[in-house]
């Protein structure tokens, strides 16, 4: 039978993936620097590999004739994902990959040393390659998916997703917060001035929050047995769902930060983690996209982590690990602080999505070639000059230096963050809805049924339904902004 062939197949590009993302996230935390040139080399050649044997030129009979089998319902819905990957993967030849991955790792490599010395003259040459490389790919998945070149790109972080949908959106959204931000601001400044900010003491030695990271993952369900915690430049969620790698930062002078990194990979670890384990080896049994992702570790890091009901349960668990004793006053205003900042990964839910409008915009005139790589740190600039106030001109560090997105290759990607903030706010409300009692259960630190509710709804389904689809199915409605803008409003607004 073709559909055996074709699981035969998944089983051996499984067990690729899992090399290239053990690898990687190796690479990411504990290589040594020295080990970088033969890493690329390696992961591009395995890269190649997995590309070769997922394009093999029998796979398109395979599927054809698969196609004409008897199939149950979840063989189907497996052969559909299947069939659409393929497609994505037969549209770039596999030199092209084996170039592109060793520049993107290059890239990432440099950017790692560079942006500590605020290095973006030494950092553009490199950057400059994953550019073209990033526009010779766009062209090529356009011509084959018959999607404008962004639209191509993006398809691969989450399909379905069109920028001439998502610009009205982010429009709407915006034209929002540019009132809102300076009344958060306003009340903010109201409320410390009836009862001023109760400072850290600027002592947490990084073994103290480490274990007090590793409390709270267990705590919102993450499984240690199959997964850790490590530091790097930049906090991710790597690895395979048999052994997940998350990482966050450390700083001694805070923990809220580092906490709150920890809690949101912890939710994209906990999707890896729950993901439909007899479908691992096909693209059913994957995490839908990156937005469906972002909403689940923004779930776990807005909905639940800045949550007042969960910190009346985390207080204490901070004081047995820091030794501060805080009530729930004296906290929260550093849980639910807000201010116009340059990092987008340090940003509060409010400015947040500013940030991410800001990358969406840019990188779309760098993919249709309008902005040029070296042209970036001022067009930076000037938009965050326009919507946060802030200047980046003479620091790329905390500019257009600071992600890992772009020298990883990744354009398309910048959307989902907050198409995932959108996501999340409205499935805690469908949560609330047959769930009332969440807030209680977060105050005694259960989250069984509030992750029940998500596995059933979210994490169960893989790759089964379409974006839209699966959203709609798991909210009872279709995807719209209003249940995020009255969580902003109701969290950071007027009483």
């Amino acid at each position: 039978m073709s559909f055996q062939k074709l699981d035969e197949l998944g089983h051996r590009l499984e067990a690729l993936e899992h090399a290239i993302a053990i690898l990687g996230a190796d690479e990411a935390t504990h290589m040594a620097v020295g080990g970088g040139e033969k890493r690329a080399e390696a992961l591009a050649s395995l890269a190649g590999l997995y590309h070769r044997q997922a394009t093999a030129p029998e796979i398109a009979d395979w599927i054809a004739a698969a196609e004409s089998e008897a199939l149950n319902d979840d063989q189907a819905a497996a052969l559909r994902e299947f069939k659409r990957q393929h497609t994505n993967l037969t549209c770039l030849p596999a030199d092209f990959v084996e170039r592109q991955t060793a520049a993107r790792l290059r890239c990432e490599q440099l950017w790692r040393d560079l942006r500590a010395k605020n290095d973006w003259a030494g950092f553009l040459p490199a950057l400059e390659g994953v550019v073209a490389l990033v526009r010779e790919e766009a062209a090529m998945r356009a011509e084959a998916l018959g999607l404008q070149p962004y639209d191509a790109l993006m398809e691969q972080y989450d399909p379905g997703n069109r920028a001439a949908e998502i610009a009205p959106v982010f429009a709407k959204l915006k034209a929002f917060l540019k009132d809102f931000v300076p009344e958060a601001l306003a009340v903010q400044e109201e409320r410390l001035a009836k009862r001023p900010l109760k400072k850290l003491t600027g002592s947490y030695a990084v073994e103290k929050q480490r274990e007090l990271g590793l409390a709270m993952m267990a705590a919102v369900g993450f499984d240690l047995t199959h997964g850790s915690l490590s530091v790097s430049h930049h906090p991710f969620c790597g690895g395979v769902p048999s052994d997940v790698r998350i990482t966050t930062r450390y700083r001694t002078g805070e923990f809220l930060s580092a906490l709150m990194g920890v809690l949101h990979e912890s939710g994209h670890a906990l999707y890896e983690q729950n993901l439909p384990k007899e479908w691992s080896h096909w693209p059913l049994g994957k995490a839908r996209g990156m937005a469906v992702h972002e909403s689940q570790s923004l779930f776990v890091e807005k909905q639940v982590g800045r949550n007042p009901a969960f910190w009346r349960w985390a207080l204490p668990v901070v004081e047995k690990h820091l030794g501060e004793a805080w009530t729930l006053e004296d906290m929260l205003p550093h849980v639910h602080h807000v201010e116009r900042g340059l990092i987008r990964v340090d940003a509060d839910e409010v400015t947040y999505p500013l940030h991410v409008i800001l990358r969406f915009e840019l990188e779309q005139d760098i993919v249709a070639g309008r902005l040029e790589a070296a042209d970036i740190p001022e067009a930076w600039d000037a938009g965050m000059r326009a919507y946060l106030g802030l200047s980046t001109i003479d620091n790329p560090a905390d500019g257009p230096m600071q992600d890992v997105h772009w020298s990883g290759g990744a354009f398309g990607y910048f959307p989902s963050y907050t198409l995932g903030a959108m996501m999340a706010a409205q499935q805690w409300a469908a949560l609330v809805k047959d769930h009332p009692a969440a807030d209680a259960d977060l105050a005694a630190g259960d989250l069984t049924a509030i992750n029940g509710w998500r596995r059933e709804k979210i994490w169960s389904q893989g790759s089964r339904w379409s974006t839209p689809e699966l959203i709609e199915r798991a909210t009872g409605e279709k995807l719209e902004a209003g249940h995020f803008i009255r969580h902003l409003k109701q969290r950071y607004g007027k009483s």
